[in-house]
């Protein structure tokens, strides 16, 4: 399946790119100012390489600063999260492979929209 679908999140946005049996290539943007959910994922990985903005990556404990260029792996069942730290959009492309892909594969342990389990 390809297509181009735009889905709106408190945050910002994520359209999917590109979607394939164990793979899904979307292209992600947080508003400035704001993050997405401490969270992690069962069944999926991902790799993110930033392609516009910078930023901050929450990684288990470890706090790692996101700028145009910077790539990172994210492991199945790590805690992470990501915030815009700017004044502009953080645009990143975010590859996810695994046995399952769904949007449900998500637990959330802190969510500034009121969202954590």
């Amino acid at each position: 399946m390809s297509g181009k679908d735009k889905f709106n999140k408190p945050w910002g946005f994520f359209v999917n790119l590109h979607q394939e049996n164990g793979f899904i290539v979307k292209k992600i943007v947080v508003n400035p100012k704001h993050r997405l959910s401490l969270q992690k994922h069962f069944h999926r990985s991902e790799h993110w390489y930033v392609i516009s903005g910078n930023g901050e990556l929450q990684l288990e404990e470890k706090k790692i600063l996101l700028e145009n260029g910077t790539c990172v792996d994210i492991p199945q069942n790590a805690w992470h999260r990501i915030s815009n730290l700017g004044s502009i959009d953080l645009i990143f492309i975010e590859i996810q492979r695994g046995s399952s892909l769904k949007e449900e594969d998500i637990q959330r342990k802190e969510d500034d929209y009121g969202r954590a389990d």
